[in-house]
């Protein structure tokens, strides 16, 4: 019995990828390369007709009145025939492919919207939502195009000079061979021009380019008003600017690495009948049948030019394939990206208690270690707040616990099990999330609150509304609860967006909140309504507390201090400012900065 290779198939690359995208729907893309064939034969038949009508006319030169009449005719007509046939075919050619290119489109984004779904959480906030929307919009749409359009495209241009080929060489052998030395140049340098590494290179750099830009631009504009508000231009938005100059230096170079590729391209496919005079020439004077070399001649100087047309479709399908390629590889990274692992024999739990053990963390393409060691135990039904530093590892924390990222090291248990134990979906309704940035939905506020339990009643989310100091502002509401955010001129100021954002929290009623920052840019009115608002979510549950002001976090059951990634104490307030250490010294500082005031003569800050 033979051993099955344990070695994976490795993945398709370039256009053979596309092809196999392509292939998701073979029949339709069957179909359509043989029709799409067939069709860039029946182009051809307009020239035979054309041959066989100068060689009427040839044939009775100079005598015009023993032309045959009905004979011309014919192939007039069956040059039509052949224009007709070319469309009919093509048009078929193009609904198949159409019909393939929605259906392969509709599996791809919902391919890709599913593995993002699987894909930990952190991803997203490490790729940033530009990308993403470039690769799911742009990207992919394009993979639409090539099946749609290029791809028949594509069949016909290889097909084409296949067929126009043999036509030149069949008819005269001499005049074929000198066409298709120009013919044969200038596919020479088209090779080249695409085939070198430069350019797969320069095609990369530019995917890689564009969607810096992208990720830019989405973070500008959603900045907008920051930028307006102290006058700033793009210029000035550091990410934006470098952004449009990475691009601009990458984009220049490679435009001008075309210039003399192109020149020698145009110039040799649109002047290829410099090549059949010097040949017509040398046989025109060794000929003794001037007749038929009159005919062949003429015939190939007016079949020439048309070879233009069909090797600059050749160049346009061949540039559009590199972008496509360079599309799909983005995709494919996305794709490539492990999804997060699930456990085999998955675990429930029925406590709630939060232990971080020996746990060690760092972020892809870092080598600081985020977390390091880090051991803490957050009591069921306890208030468990984290303060420190900036960049402390404050939010990373809050990012492990519903496996965002696994650690590197160490492990984290709820209940006693491992949260790599647990499946995603019922980590998820273990856990509840305010976050200090809030993203809502064009949507009503109803639904908006409802994401965080769609099962709930209305009476349950007007309930969970009033619970989280929502009810008043809702109520002035054009539409109150069925108000659609961001039409009709309906904005929500930041703090009423987070009273959103804990009332959605307190409807998924989860045994565990996590709150990261959720009243850093609060003011003193709606940091008292959000801590009302707390307060009912809070109670009886394992709260984890993420706070710079230390007001918010005094009360807390354990207040855990972290500082460059590593936990140097943890206490009760009053534990820790006797102590006298991180803490007290944050603290004191916290107190003195209450009592800041400003000088009005001098402008200066004083105590």
């Amino acid at each position: 019995m033979k051993q099955k290779s344990s070695v994976a198939a490795k993945p398709k690359t370039g256009m053979a990828r596309l092809m196999e995208l392509a292939a998701t729907k073979k029949p339709l893309m069957i179909a359509s390369v043989i029709l799409s064939g067939l069709a860039s034969v029946a182009s051809f038949i307009p020239h035979i007709a054309i041959y066989f009508v100068v060689r009427e006319i040839m044939g009775i030169f100079p005598e015009f009145g023993n032309l045959d009449l009905e004979r011309t005719v014919g192939f007039g007509w069956l040059a039509f025939g052949g224009i007709l046939l070319n469309i009919l075919l093509y048009f078929a050619a193009l609904m198949c492919s159409h019909l393939a290119a929605f259906g392969t489109l509709y599996e791809l984004k919902v391919n890709f919207a599913s593995h993002l779904a699987k894909v930990p959480l952190g991803f997203h906030v490490l790729v940033g939502s530009g990308k993403l929307r470039k690769i799911m919009d742009e990207n992919i749409e394009k993979i639409e195009g090539f099946i749609a359009h290029q791809l028949p495209d594509m069949v016909a241009s290889f097909v084409a000079p296949v067929v126009m080929f043999a036509i030149l060489l069949v008819i005269d052998w001499r005049f074929g061979l000198a066409a298709a030395a120009g013919i044969i140049l200038a596919l020479a340098i088209q090779i080249k021009a695409y085939g070198n590494d430069g350019a797969k290179n320069m095609m990369e750099n530019y995917q890689s380019a564009l969607e810096d830009m992208n990720n830019a631009s989405v973070e500008y504009i959603r900045g907008i008003t920051v930028v307006k508000a102290f006058k700033q231009t793009v210029y000035s938005f550091r990410r934006m600017h470098s952004a449009i100059k990475e691009y601009t230096k990458m984009v220049i170079p490679y435009t001008l690495s075309w210039e003399n590729y192109m020149s020698a391209f145009t110039t040799i496919i649109n002047n290829i009948y410099l090549c059949l005079i010097p040949v017509g020439i040398l046989v025109g004077l060794n000929t003794s049948d001037y007749n038929r070399f009159a005919v062949t001649f003429i015939f190939y100087l007016i079949f020439v030019p048309s070879i233009a047309t069909i090797l600059m479709k050749i160049m346009y399908v061949s540039t559009g394939g590199m972008q496509i390629i360079g599309g799909v590889e983005r995709m494919d990274e996305i794709l490539h990206t492990a999804p997060l692992p699930q456990p085999e024999d998955p675990k429930e739990t029925s406590g709630h208690e939060i232990v971080f053990k020996e746990v060690s963390f760092s972020y892809a393409g870092q080598e600081a270690e985020a977390l390091s060691s880090v051991s803490f135990r957050a009591e069921e039904n306890q208030i468990t707040a984290i303060v420190g530093p900036s960049g402390g590892g404050k939010s990373t924390i809050a990012h492990l616990i519903p496996r965002f990222f696994d650690v590197t090291e160490g492990a984290i248990w709820i209940g006693g099990v491992d949260v790599r134990h647990m499946k995603s979906e019922y980590l998820m309704e273990k856990v509840s999330f305010v976050f200090q940035d809030v993203f809502l939905f064009k949507q009503s506020i109803m639904d908006n609150i409802r994401l965080g339990n769609q099962s709930a009643t209305d009476e349950q989310v007007i309930a969970a509304a009033k619970a989280a100091q929502c009810h008043e502002f809702i109520e002035k509401l054009p539409e109150k609860y069925h108000t659609v955010i961001g039409t009709k001129g309906v904005h929500l100021s930041g703090g009423e967006q987070q009273r959103i954002a804990i009332a959605r929290a307190i409807v998924k009623n989860a045994p565990i909140v996590l709150l990261d920052e959720a009243t850093a840019f609060s003011d003193p009115e709606n940091e008292h309504l959000i801590q009302q608002a707390f307060k009912k979510l809070m109670q009886g549950k394992t709260v984890i507390m993420i706070a710079h002001r230390l007001s918010t976090i005094r009360s807390a059951n354990k207040i855990v201090v972290l500082d460059k990634g590593r936990l140097i104490e943890q206490g009760t307030h009053d534990e820790l400012l006797l102590k006298h250490g991180k803490y007290s010294d944050m603290w004191n500082m916290y107190t003195k900065t209450l009592d800041w005031k400003m000088d009005r003569k001098g402008g200066k800050a004083h105590v």
